[in-house]
This record gives C-alpha cells, sequence and structure tokens, in this order.
C-alpha cells in the first residue's frame, strides 16, 4: 500500500473511530440513567450488537493474529468473571448486561471472522478459533441460563379473576344428581350450562413488561451467534411449564382416555362443565397473550416467533383436546348428550380463533386436531341422538305406574327435548348430516298451518331435521305407552293413563321452546287423541252402570206397569256397582288438577244426571228407604276419584 493510499484512508478511519466513541458515549449516558422506558432499555440492549459491527469496519485488514489471541483473552477473563459469580449478569444493572453483550459479541466477531479464513488444523489461527469457539459455548450457556431466570422470575401471577366458574356453578345442578334414563326425576335436573360467547380475544402481560427489551436483545444475540436452538429449546420450555401451570390454576387434571372413560359419570360431569369454561378463557386470554409475548421477544426474527409459541403451547392444547376426544368415543348414554353437545359448541365458536392463532404449516396440526375433535363431538351427539330414540323403543316395564299416572318415561322424554330445543342450531346442522340424501316433503296432513309452525320448516318446504327427528322421537314413545298400558287388567285404566300421558306431553309441547317446533296442528291432534281416551274411559267404566238406569225391562211381564221389585234390584245393582267403580277409582291419579276436573265435570254430567233423572220419574214407585245416595252425594263422591288415595262407601252413611 502506498503512501498515499495510507493518507487517504487515515481520515475515514478517524470518522468511523468518533462514532465509535460517540455511541459509547450513549451506552454509558444510558446505563447510568435509573429509570428508563421501554425505548431505552431496548436501545441499550442491542447497542452491543451495533458497536462490534462499527468496531470491525474499523479493524485494520493486516490486524496480527498476535493481536487476536490478546482481545480474545481478555474477553475469555471478562466472560469467566461472571462464571465465578453467583449473582445473574441483568440483575447487576445496564452497564453490566451492556459490558457482557459487547464482549459476547466480540468473540462471535472474531469466530466469524476467523472461520473465513478457512484454517486447517496445522495453522496458527486454527487453535485461537477453538478457543473462541469456547468462549462463545461459555457466553452462550450462560445467556441461556439468564434467559430462563428472566423468563422465570419475572412472569406474571395468571388469575382470571374475572371469568369465575364457581360464580356461575351455583345456579346449576350438581354433576351428582344427573340421573339414569327415564328417571322421573330428571325434569328438575336438567339445566343447560351457557356456553355463549361470554368474552372477546384478551391480550395480558405474561411476563413483566420492562424485561421484554432485554429478552428480546439477548434472543437477538443468541440467534446472531448460531445458537438459536438453544434459545427456542429454552424459551419453550419454560413457556410450557408456565402453560401447565395456568391449566392447574384453571383445575385440569391429566387425565388420559382410559382415566376419562372410566370415570364415574357425576365426577365426569363436573369435569365437562369445567372443560368448557377452560376452554375460551384458554382460547380467548391465555392463548393470544402467549403468542403475543412470543411476537414481542422473537417477532424481529422472522416466523420463529410463531415456532416457538406453537411448540410451547401445544401440549397444553393437545391435552384439552384429548379429553375431548375422550368424551367423543364414549358410552353414547342419553343423559351425556347435553355436556357433549356444551363441548361441541364451545369448541365451534372457538375454532375461528384457533385458526387465528395456529396459521400458516407450523400450527396446522393443533388446528387439524381441533377440527377432528370437533368432527368426532359431532358424531358423538348423532350417535347419542339414536340411542335415545332406540332406548326409548325398548324401554321395557313389568309393572304398570300407580294409579294409571304420567309414566316417568314420558317426564324424562319430554323435558329432554324441551332442553335440547336450546341447541336447536346446532342439532338441525348435525341432525341434517344424518338426514342427507332425504329429501321428504311435507304431506298435505304435516304441512305447516301456522306462522309457528314454517319456523319450524325450511324454505325447501322440508321439515326441519330437528322436527323430524322430534316428531319420531314422540312416535316412539307413544308406540312404547301403548305397550305399557296394557300392563293394566283394566280397560278404563289403559284409557286413564294414555289420557295422562298424551295430555302431559300436548301441555308440554304448548310451552314456548316446543310448541314453535311441533306447531298448534300437532298440539290440536295430540289433544283429540287424550280425549279420545276421555271418551273411551267414560265408556268402559259408566256405560254398564248407565244401563241399569233406563227404563228397558223394568215393567211387569205382560203390562207396562213398574215393576217394584225389578226396580228394586236395579237400584240395589246400580249401588253396588257405583261403590265398587268409586273403591278402586280413588285409588287411580290424574295428576294434572285441571284435567281431573274436567273428568269428574264430564263424568258427573253423565252419571249424576242419569241417577237425579232415574229416581225422579221413579219416585212414586221407590221408597225413601231404598234411597241409599242422594244426586248430591253423587256427585259428591265423584269428586273423590283420581285422587291416587284409596277409599270405600261400604261402611259410610249417607252426607
Amino acid at each position: 500500500m502506498s503512501m498515499g493510499d495510507c493518507k487517504s484512508m487515515r481520515p475515514e478511519m478517524e470518522g468511523e473511530d468518533d462514532l465509535i466513541a460517540a455511541a459509547r458515549n450513549i451506552a454509558r449516558a444510558l446505563g447510568s440513567k435509573k429509570n428508563l422506558t421501554d425505548d431505552e432499555r431496548e436501545i441499550l440492549a442491542n447497542l452491543g450488537t451495533q458497536l462490534s459491527t462499527m468496531i470491525s469496519l474499523s479493524e485494520k485488514k493486516g490486524e496480527k493474529i498476535g493481536d487476536i489471541e490478546d482481545r480474545l483473552n481478555s474477553i475469555q477473563e471478562r466472560v469467566m468473571s461472571w462464571e465465578a459469580d453467583q449473582s445473574m449478569i441483568w440483575n447487576s444493572g445496564p452497564n453490566e448486561s451492556l459490558e457482557y453483550v459487547k464482549a459476547v459479541e466480540e468473540a462471535r466477531r472474531f469466530v466469524e471472522r476467523l472461520e473465513g479464513l478457512r484454517l486447517n488444523k496445522d495453522d496458527q489461527e486454527y487453535e485461537v478459533l477453538q478457543k473462541a469457539y469456547d468462549v462463545l459455548q461459555t457466553a452462550m450457556a450462560r445467556l441461556e441460563e439468564e434467559f430462563k431466570y428472566m423468563l422465570v422470575q419475572n412472569r406474571q401471577p395468571f388469575e382470571p379473576e374475572h371469568m369465575s366458574f364457581r360464580s356461575s356453578e351455583e345456579d346449576i345442578v350438581d354433576g351428582s344428581s344427573i340421573i339414569s334414563f327415564g328417571d322421573d326425576s330428571f325434569e328438575d335436573s336438567l339445566q343447560r350450562d351457557s356456553v355463549s360467547r361470554a368474552s372477546e380475544e384478551v391480550v395480558i402481560d405474561l411476563v413483566q413488561p420492562d424485561v421484554v427489551p432485554e429478552l428480546r436483545g439477548i434472543a437477538n444475540l443468541m440467534f446472531n451467534c448460531n445458537y438459536d436452538q438453544e434459545c427456542i429449546q429454552a424459551y419453550t420450555s419454560i413457556r410450557r411449564d408456565a402453560l401447565d401451570e395456568c391449566l392447574s390454576i384453571l383445575e385440569v387434571q391429566r387425565l388420559s382416555i382410559e382415566d376419562v372413560l372410566k370415570m364415574e359419570w357425576g365426577c365426569l360431569n363436573s369435569k365437562i362443565r369445567r372443560w368448557v369454561w377452560v376452554m375460551k378463557i384458554f382460547v380467548r386470554v391465555y392463548l393470544p397473550s402467549e403468542r403475543w409475548l412470543s411476537d414481542q421477544i422473537f417477532g424481529e426474527l422472522g416466523p420463529v416467533y410463531l415456532d416457538c409459541f406453537v411448540e410451547a403451547s401445544k401440549p397444553s392444547m393437545l391435552q384439552l383436546m384429548n379429553f375431548g376426544e375422550a368424551m367423543s368415543i364414549g358410552p353414547h348414554q342419553p343423559e351425556k348428550l347435553f355436556r357433549i353437545l356444551d363441548m361441541y359448541e364451545v369448541l365451534a365458536d372457538l375454532l375461528p380463533d384457533i385458526d387465528g392463532l395456529y396459521v400458516d404449516e407450523a400450527g396446522s396440526s393443533v388446528r387439524i386436531e381441533c377440527h377432528e375433535v370437533l368432527m368426532r363431538l359431532g358424531d358423538s351427539v348423532k350417535a347419542t341422538f339414536s340411542e335415545f330414540e332406540n332406548a326409548i323403543a325398548s324401554n321395557a316395564s313389568t309393572n304398570p305406574v300407580a294409579g294409571g299416572g304420567v309414566h316417568p318415561l314420558t317426564r324424562y322424554v319430554m323435558n329432554y327435548l324441551r332442553t335440547l330445543t336450546d341447541y336447536g342450531e346446532t342439532l338441525n346442522v348435525l341432525l341434517d348430516d344424518c338426514d342427507e340424501g332425504d329429501s321428504i316433503s311435507l304431506s298435505p296432513d304435516t304441512s305447516p298451518t301456522t306462522e309457528e309452525e314454517n319456523k319450524s320448516t325450511y324454505t325447501s318446504g322440508r321439515i326441519s331435521p330437528m322436527l323430524r327427528h322430534y316428531r319420531s322421537l314422540v312416535s316412539t314413545l307413544e308406540c312404547n305407552l301403548d305397550d305399557k298400558s296394557k300392563l293394566y287388567k283394566d280397560a278404563s285404566l289403559q284409557h286413564v293413563f294414555l289420557m295422562n300421558n298424551l295430555h302431559y306431553m300436548a301441555q308440554k309441547v304448548k310451552g314456548d321452546e316446543l310448541r314453535l317446533l311441533f306447531g298448534d296442528g300437532w298440539i290440536r291432534k295430540c289433544n283429540g287423541k287424550f280425549q279420545q281416551h276421555a271418551m273411551n274411559y267414560q265408556r268402559a267404566s259408566w256405560s254398564s252402570i248407565l244401563s241399569l238406569l233406563k227404563e228397558e225391562g223394568i215393567q211387569n211381564p205382560g203390562s207396562n206397569s213398574i215393576s217394584k221389585t225389578l226396580l228394586k234390584e236395579r237400584l240395589r245393582c246400580f249401588y253396588l256397582a257405583f261403590e265398587e267403580i268409586y273403591k278402586s277409582q280413588t285409588t287411580w291419579l290424574i295428576p294434572d288438577p285441571q284435567l281431573r276436573e274436567d273428568v269428574q265435570i264430564s263424568t258427573s254430567l253423565n252419571v249424576v244426571q242419569a241417577y237425579r233423572t232415574f229416581v225422579g220419574r221413579h219416585s212414586n214407585d221407590i221408597s225413601d228407604k231404598l234411597i241409599k245416595y242422594s244426586a248430591d252425594d253423587l256427585q259428591n263422591f265423584l269428586l273423590d276419584l283420581f285422587e291416587g288415595s284409596s277409599k270405600s262407601l261400604q261402611n259410610s252413611s249417607r252426607r
């Protein structure tokens, strides 16, 4: 190099030295400041990198290997001094951390410079390169330790006090009260959990915000030194533990599929409800916050931030999905349908959030698993619904319900259907899959006739899938009840039993939930059915006794005069028959007060009127001694029927 070249280079080098000196002054000024802003901390954390870059530009090309080794020894001394110190570097103040970063950057620069020479083992510089490797490795191990320590020590406590599970739990029947198919207490045990979109996405600080710039600076440095995998592993390990702790705070246990399948329903029911609640908090609060933290620390390094987020959160998400899968493959018991629907609806509601969090190829495995679990839960809903209909059809009884009252199966099914209407939109989607390919149009007798009934049909004129299945279930129930009625030997009681159960069904459908689905036309048909059974009861119970009050057969042979003997016998038989009916039918039961009163009035109109007419017509031929009961007595006696309490008139006196 000529003297002219040297002279031309000197001003340029002096300018670079001035720039480096200015940068160092800025670093010292920031380091001495007590309260730094986030921006200032970020500048300070990355200043070491900038300084080392400027220093490298000012180095002379012909620097001797001995000079490099001397500087490397100085760097090694600084690095090793911290290895003997038990304190954490970033806890010792910004000046200490800045000096450490500068030392590491110098070591990195020496490594890059020596690697560029393509050294052989026999070269003098090769030994220096190995020493630089050792220094850098020691420094990277220390940075990893500092990185993990800062992540752990600055973790923010996760306390979702704004989403209380226990407060909502107070209004819901405890899981241990869920009963088996056909239990008479089912009406009071059904209450749907709310799975509506309770909250939108919320982002919270998972670590102290003021350490994020330092964490970002360490991550950038480790990546620049090609220790990116170590940095990623350290981060994902710490954050994976934090996510596990989050689920622990939310009282989510790690359960295998076998554990879930062996669990008693009362305990399982409680865990399902907690799962529904946890999913909303985890997906809408914790995961967005976790991804935001990863973006803050690794965002400058490209899409690696998403890899870190996925690797950290994937085990926890799969743990939650594992529970969903276990529920989808478990026994398809009817009482589980509501909870499975809750799980399906909350997961379906959260899928857009999940898809938005786990984007691209990195998050595909989590996205796919969530979609598959949703599909399996949907299949479980359909299978359970089908099993419910089978259970209705196969429900057998060996003993009739006392007094011909409403059968527990009827109560169970109708309350079951009423509660299921809350899931109407979901069921229409899922059950439509079952009916895919069917295009059964409404026949004239099933066509909706009111505005309400039109709401239960599709615009194409087809009955909604939910209504089709509901009608099928109710038809199956009616067939089963018809079989159960044959358990009664008394034909009158058979009609009372069917009247009670059909009336109960009609009353349940009159409620807002089911009325909009079934429509007024179905209610009219059901009313007609139970009224027909009421008429059949009148005929079966009272036709023979009322025939005793007819005029035919009480005349003397060969004349039109009344035979007092035959008249007396007619009254005696009437009283005996009435007393027998009274004795048996006071034990019968019509639970609905209005229906009971209607039947009593209808019976009274027929019986009392016929009795009053008969006695009045033959008052001259009947002595007072033959009149055992007055018409008012009979009317009062009839008010005792269907109360479910045995009474007798054998020893009763006239009222």
